[in-house]
């Protein structure tokens, strides 16, 4: 049972959050913390709370289906930050917190008295998640950003989309996401410099939305710096390499092959009864199955199409050659591995019933993560935190009610 218990436990649950944020990258940040057990306390204003509530292309109900998953397992209540009588709450809570994460722009929290060095002063071992467009420093500190500009100036949408066509998105939220892992690496850097220093300092960590992007460009600055070389955009290809594409199958799914190592390329042969491609001068290496790149890909094109993407996929997994049904929504729902993988979680939520939500990323052995509640109502936790954490009296709670406080 000792075991049991042991297993169960979660790494983060003696760790207390306090979140200042609102839409995608500081409250994905501490989302990530409250799967694996952090105590998040998310301030939203007590009028409309974080944007992100109303938030989403599909709703159910007039009720974003986004909210309940970006806000699970956190504890949400109502603050007013603008005032002073806010603040000097917000610092009682900063005392006992271990992290803060703010995702406003730079000067905002300063403005209301809780910067990192006025937050330092109430709680020194505080370590502090910034995340913002451009960082807490340099001439564009003062810049508005959002994801998409810090995925354009971080150099990912210049090489996103087809060479004859503008610049393209990625199709999701990915500069704010990126930046927000960023923020998690950082927080737990920051909080083992501080268990295991003597006086328990904390620290800032300043993420930036463009630097996030900038940090998966690969060997893109390098190239440029030494050679001349800049990376365009090149579509579904990856240049040189080959066959590395996408594929038409026989009810207009596409499906991925990656089959440009000689011994993976021989087995994609052997399977498609073409044994005779991997002799053929034109594909019999790597460096010419990438200059005939064009040619290789119409083949294997006219050959995928014949068949469905399941029957394609298990033919190429038998044979040991990476491959991929390029999914949509339903797709993932429907796969067996998502299920068994528990990555397809059925959770309710009070509101909208039964709901189907991503798992926890990534799988611990020992402390598994897990997903206790969905996206709570405004204002939910105000007498826990309040009452409970802040010790204020049922009188001093009322006032504060009344006074628009909270």
């Amino acid at each position: 049972m000792a075991l049991d218990k042991i297993k169960e436990k979660k790494p983060l649950e003696d760790i207390k959050v306090l979140e200042f944020g609102s839409f995608i990258a500081g409250p994905f940040c501490s989302r990530l913390m409250a799967d694996f057990g952090a105590e998040v306390i998310k301030v939203e204003s007590p009028n409309n709370g974080d944007a992100l509530r109303n938030w989403g292309s599909s709703k159910y109900k007039g009720e974003s289906l986004w909210w309940p998953i970006q806000a699970r397992n956190k504890k949400c209540i109502t603050l007013n930050l603008k005032g002073n009588e806010g603040q000097e709450i917000a610092k009682k809570l900063v005392k006992e917190a271990d992290i803060v994460i703010e995702n406003f722009r730079p000067g905002t929290m300063e403005k209301w008295g809780l910067g990192y060095e006025d937050l330092k002063e109430i709680n020194p071992s505080i370590i502090m998640v910034r995340i913002s467009g451009f960082g807490q420093t340099g001439p564009y500190k003062d810049k508005a950003g959002f994801g998409s500009v810090g995925e354009a100036m971080g150099g990912l949408k210049h090489i996103t989309g087809y060479p004859d066509r503008p610049p393209t998105r990625v199709g999701v939220s990915i500069g704010d996401s990126l930046t927000a892992m960023f923020g998690v690496i950082g927080a737990l850097m920051a909080l083992h410099h501080r268990d295991h220093s003597p006086d328990r300092q904390g620290q800032l960590v300043d993420t930036a939305l463009y630097e996030s992007v900038f940090a998966v460009m690969e060997s893109s600055l390098t190239e440029y710096m030494k050679v001349g070389a800049i990376r365009e955009r090149t579509g579904t290809i990856l240049p040189g390499v080959a066959p590395s594409n996408n594929y038409p199958t026989k009810s207009g799914k596409w499906i991925v092959i990656g089959a440009n190592a000689d011994n993976i390329f021989k087995r994609l042969t052997k399977v498609m009864n073409m044994e005779e491609l991997s002799e053929d001068e034109r594909f019999s290496s790597h460096n010419a199955r990438g200059k005939n790149q064009e040619v290789l890909d119409a083949i294997i094109s006219d050959w995928t199409a014949q068949y469905e993407l399941e029957t394609l996929t298990q033919m190429l997994d038998d044979a040991g050659v990476p491959a991929g049904g390029i999914y949509n929504a339903e797709d993932i729902a429907n796969d067996i591995h998502y299920q068994m993988r528990d990555m397809i979680l059925q959770i309710t939520d009070k509101k909208l019933g039964e709901l189907h939500m991503p798992g926890i990323v990534p799988k611990l052995s020992e402390t598994p993560g897990s997903v206790e509640w969905t996206g709570p109502e405004l204002g939910e936790h105000n007498e826990e935190v309040y009452k409970g954490l802040l010790g204020y009296s049922e009188r001093e709670y009322e006032e504060l009610k009344a006074g628009g406080v909270i």
